[in-house]
């Protein structure tokens, strides 16, 4: 991993978009990976792991992050991993493999002009990444050497970005943790957008012969359990203030709590991957550096996993939409006011709204059909008044709701005797 000076030149924010989407990244019409793929899944509500600590202060937890990435150049190459789209018609080109066994046999649709992590005389990791955005295809090698008609390499791997299928088991990619690259960096066009809404890649000193989910491959011989292994998913703690920092590195603090970062390599501590672009401020990502190891936490991801041979993750289930607030049913009754001779009759309709169940039940003052005191009423809703009644009798007769017992409309009825 390389250093680089932050007196460069440095080009100031422009401005930041207006809304955020929260869709799936993408890079032409292509989704970088489906949107359930544990790259571009949050995993801020997700448990820490009882390792949280350990691997904190093996990586150092006083020491600060490091972004990898920048404007302009350091040592005569691109700060950061650097990238190149392609068309489908793009010529294919047959790599050569120093892990052969473990590499994609391709052909590579990767231009033999493509840029070279740290530059064409870089001795670094120089990796070389295409994405054919016709057929959304990603493109990686390791060690990448262009040739007269091809790529000389120490690794490569093919990737379908519609696709949540993993490396096989042990393989590596053009990574050490067997894992794309691409999904992880840092763009400065979702900087524009607003949000970068994936995992980060990042490296740290010393990780152990192990790994987990959805790494597939070790890059150790380090067996003690306070290592790593290859695809710890770390995340910056909720708590962590980053209102101090300018708006672009608030951004990607914001991805680091919401997405976290995953460890895809051996490298130096700390150190966040990105890709080169002129809109960077170096001066603003250096500002990074006050995040110190001691500020992650590391997550348990066990959780997210489907099958272990697919990137496919859990998705936390949505709370589902409030039902619209229930009309209330409402008991209409004609008439609402009758004056009836004793061993008479009065007739009464209900009407019951906001429900398919119209049925009603009749009471006289609050007895079910009534009785021979007060009057009796069928279930028709004809009230007959008792054949002798007290000077000035007066009851009620009710239409209460089979649907909702609690809705109910109410007539006063006098009796007369003459």
């Amino acid at each position: 991993m390389r250093r680089y000076l932050f007196a460069l030149a440095s080009l100031g924010f422009w401005g930041l978009a207006a809304s955020v989407n929260g869709q799936t990244p993408t890079v032409g019409k292509c989704t970088v990976l489906p949107a359930d793929n544990i790259w571009n899944t949050p995993i801020d509500q997700l448990p820490v792991s009882p390792n949280s600590s350990i691997y904190v202060n093996t990586i150092g937890a006083a020491t600060g992050v490091h972004a990898d990435f920048g404007s302009g150049l350091w040592d005569g190459g691109p700060i950061g991993i650097p990238f190149v789209t392609v068309p489908g018609t793009q010529t294919k080109y047959p790599a050569t493999f120093i892990y052969a066994d473990e590499s994609d046999p391709g052909p590579y649709a990767v231009p033999l002009n493509a840029p070279i992590e740290g530059g064409s005389a870089s001795t670094g990791d120089r990796h070389a990444i295409a994405i054919d955005i016709d057929s959304c295809v990603l493109y990686e090698l390791y060690a990448a050497y262009p040739q007269a008609a091809g790529w000389k390499s120490g690794s490569g791997a093919i990737f379908s970005l519609l696709s949540n299928n993993l490396r096989v088991a042990t393989w590596t990619s053009a990574d050490a943790a067997g894992l794309p690259i691409f999904p992880g960096l840092v763009r400065y066009d979702e900087i524009v957008a607003g949000e970068v809404r994936h995992a980060l890649r990042f490296t740290v000193p010393k990780t152990q012969k192990a790994y987990v989910w959805p790494a597939r491959h070790f890059a150790s011989s380090l067996t003690g359990a306070q290592y790593p292994p290859m695809g710890v998913r770390f995340r910056l703690r909720a708590d962590f203030d980053t209102s101090s920092f300018s708006p672009v590195d608030q951004i990607i603090l914001r991805a680091l709590k919401k997405y976290g970062m995953m460890i895809a390599d051996n490298g130096s501590a700390w150190y966040l991957s990105g890709i080169p672009d002129s809109r960077w401020n170096n001066d603003e990502l250096h500002d990074l550096g006050r995040i110190h190891g001691s500020d992650f936490e590391v997550v348990d991801v066990s959780g997210l996993i489907i099958t272990p041979d697919s990137g496919q993750a859990q998705q936390s289930t949505a709370t589902p939409p409030r039902p619209p607030p229930a009309v209330p049913i409402i008991v209409t009754i004609t008439p609402t006011s009758a004056v009836v001779r004793v061993n008479r009759t009065q007739h009464f309709t209900a009407t019951v709204q906001n429900t398919s169940n119209q049925a009603v039940t009749w009471q006289v003052n609050g007895i079910a059909g009534g009785n021979s005191k007060i009057g009796f009423i069928s279930n028709l809703g004809t009230y007959m008044a008792p054949a002798m009644a007290p000077a000035g009798l007066s009851v009620t007769v009710s239409a209460v709701s089979v649907a909702d017992p609690a809705k109910s409309a109410s007539a006063s009825v006098t009796v007369r005797r003459r």
